[in-house]
């Protein structure tokens, strides 16, 4: 499970940011992969390739680097979220296609496109196959949240009937239901406001409300993906704008609203599902940024020109401690 949320700020750049909620280990880092790679896929012999060079996190499966978030060269940026029960994929390759597994569709998007509009040719050629992943012997249900420099952003489903390309109209995605779904169950809480709502007279008693906030009263607190959808859309549209060296520090106040502790989402075999980074993609500068849970400390790594022009790709270790500025 995760959230996803863009944000542009007053200077006109677009971020795009995402928790990675989940109870297996990713183990994810930040990672650069270089211009023009090749890269061997569970679907099809002959892999795939990209041109543009990309930053997100991700790590080494053994047989190369699959990412699950990230922002290339063009600033074009992309997430991989979970969609169980409503994900359907191809049960066998088809000719003249790109033919991926889920879990390599991110890799070759950031990794081609560069705009959600280019990404929209891409696509139409575009066949993921029922392949698992080696890493947890399934075959991994995703969808994703792309978003490009000029502030637009989609959502790419591929559900049982056909391939779903959507605009995203409110920078907000989640997991399951469909998007469409989220977007209709928006209509449900129109009464979400900043501020206070007015007073009531019951036949001549005067009700009041107790103080501010009253205004979001009803928006649901629980960690399902419905309820991170509305809160998320709540914050983005009502958070105050910010300048675009400040736009991480915004995004981290906003999804601090979705952050799961470890322990308080529980699945029934007793895993606990929680946030096990959060990342921020800066599309005007090509910079990534990581925050994982056990050390808050925001760390980032910004494509030069040095690191997209590499051979191989170059991961850089976290600090998993947290540390402290000491004052005294």
């Amino acid at each position: 499970m995760c959230t996803s949320v863009t944000f542009l700020s007053e200077t006109g750049d677009n971020f795009l940011a995402r928790t990675m909620d989940f109870a297996f280990e990713l183990d994810g880092r930040p990672v650069v992969i270089p211009r023009r790679q090749h890269f061997d896929s569970a679907a099809d012999p002959n892999g795939y390739d990209t041109r543009l060079a990309f930053v997100g996190a991700g790590r080494n499966l053994g047989s190369g680097y699959i990412l699950v978030d990230g922002v290339n060269e063009r600033g074009f940026s992309g997430a991989a979220l979970y969609f169980s029960g409503e994900a359907s994929y191809a049960d066998q390759i088809k000719p003249n296609h790109t033919n991926l597994a889920s879990y390599e569709v991110l890799n070759w998007l950031l990794g081609n496109a560069d705009s959600c509009a280019d990404a929209a040719d891409l696509i139409k050629k575009l066949n993921v196959v029922n392949v698992p992943i080696k890493l947890m012997g399934t075959v991994v249900p995703l969808h994703w949240i792309v978003s490009d420099r000029y502030g637009d952003c989609r959502v790419l489903e591929i559900r049982a009937d056909g391939v779903h390309y959507l605009k995203d109209p409110v920078g907000v995605m989640t997991n399951s239901p469909d998007f469409e779904w989220h977007l209709k169950n928006l209509n449900n809480y129109t009464e979400l406001q900043p501020g206070p709502h007015p007073d009531r007279d019951y036949h001549g008693y005067r009700i009041s409300s107790y103080g501010p906030g009253s205004g979001a009263l009803g928006m649901p607190g629980d960690y399902t993906s419905t309820s991170r959808f509305i809160r998320t859309a709540f914050m983005r549209q009502y958070t105050t704008g910010a300048q675009s060296k400040d736009a991480v520090n915004v995004l981290s106040h906003i999804l601090n609203a979705v952050e799961i502790p470890k322990g308080v989402k529980l699945k029934e075999n007793g895993e606990a599902d929680y946030t096990q980074y959060r990342g921020y993609m800066d599309s005007a500068n090509l910079t990534y940024y990581m925050q994982p849970y056990d050390n808050q400390t925001i760390s980032k790594v910004t494509l030069t020109d040095d690191l997209m022009n590499a051979d191989q790709p170059v991961e850089f270790p976290l600090e998993h401690e947290q540390t402290y500025h000491q004052l005294n």
